[in-house]
Parts: structure tokens; C-alpha cells; sequence
């Protein structure tokens, strides 16, 4: 079955950062995956489609009631997407992804997220679009598991802006790996 097999993509997130949409009110519960301390990034649209930037907007604390207090930051910077840069002792970038040094049977691409815990704005049409009743997939629970789950924000700029200094460095692009997922985990034998 090997043979068959081309590679292993690994998303991961700390639990130390989260994004929300712009405009939106800090949350003040998380799941348990996060830590006490979580850094709250709000989504700016870039001009290409898909791509934003995150801007650090509040720092979430851990009260003793598991229910989070906003600290609403002063300056607010973007946050850089060179991820990259601490961790290349550990492997050659691919995209938004890392390639581990070493050999493995299976090659394993590593990729850092940033959590979106909410259905970006972004794509809001999604869930509502046009779908040919004939085939009835994906039917509404499925849509409704997929908007439930939210969306990952990974370190990658547009190709057209990665030679500019600035856009290279803090765009992202909005992942909807989770969705994908779902979606294939949802098709039937028939």
C-alpha cells in the first residue's frame, strides 16, 4: 500500500494564537486545546482573494471560571508568516509547508496554522451556494459540520507578492483543510 501513498500533510496549531474576523468581539471561551494566555489576531483582507494578514487586536487570559478576559492591545502589529525562519534547522520549506530533515518511508509535510475558530467571512456564499439537487451531496449536516468547524490561517504569501518585502512577510492564506476533510469523510459508496 505504500507505493500508493505520496505523502502525509500534518497541520498543527498552537495554542497560543487564534484568529477572529475583523471587527468581531474577542471570545470569551475556547476549547480546551488553548492555552492560558492566547493572542488574539484579527483577519485583514489583502487584495488578492483568499490571502489576509493578521493583526494582533487582544490578549486573551484564563480566568478561574475556564471563561477568558480580553486585553485589547495598543499598537497592533501584523504577524509575521516566517514561521519558517525559527524552525529551518528542522527542515527545507514547501509552501506553507516544512519537509523534516532526515529519512522517513513516507514523506511528511509539516504545516503551522493559526486557528480560525468561526466560517471566515471570506466565504460566507459557501454554505448557501446553488448545488444541483441530483446528486444531494454534501446534504446540510454535512455543510453544517463543515461551517462548524471553521477554517486555519497558514503562513503563505500570494505568488504574485513574494517578491515584495513587506506582503512576503506578514500575508497568509486562508486553509480550508478541515473542510475537506469532512467533505471526504462524507461521501458515500454510491
Amino acid at each position: 500500500m505504500l507505493p500508493h501513498i505520496g505523502d502525509i500533510d500534518v497541520m498543527f496549531h498552537f495554542g497560543t494564537d487564534l484568529a477572529i474576523p475583523r471587527g468581531h468581539p474577542p471570545p470569551t471561551q475556547l476549547p480546551a486545546e488553548f492555552h492560558d494566555n492566547v493572542q488574539v489576531h484579527e483577519i485583514l483582507d489583502s487584495h488578492c482573494p483568499g490571502y489576509v494578514y493578521l493583526e494582533l487586536r487582544y490578549l486573551l487570559t484564563q480566568c478561574d471560571d475556564d471563561k477568558y478576559n480580553a486585553v485589547e492591545y495598543v499598537r497592533n502589529p501584523c504577524l509575521s508568516n516566517r514561521f519558517y525562519d525559527d524552525i529551518s534547522m528542522f527542515g527545507k520549506p514547501h509552501g506553507p509547508a516544512i519537509i523534516p530533515l532526515g529519512e522517513a518511508r513516507l514523506t511528511t509535510d509539516v504545516v503551522y496554522s493559526v486557528r480560525h475558530l468561526v466560517w471566515p467571512p471570506q466565504a460566507a456564499a459557501w454554505p448557501t451556494r446553488h448545488r444541483k439537487r441530483n446528486y444531494g451531496w454534501p446534504d446540510s449536516a454535512t455543510v453544517d459540520r463543515v461551517v462548524s468547524n471553521g477554517c486555519d490561517v497558514v503562513p503563505m504569501a500570494h505568488r504574485q507578492c513574494r517578491q515584495h518585502e513587506f506582503i512576503s512577510q506578514f500575508q497568509w492564506r486562508l486553509s480550508f483543510s478541515r473542510a475537506e476533510i469532512v467533505l471526504m469523510n462524507s461521501w458515500i459508496p454510491v
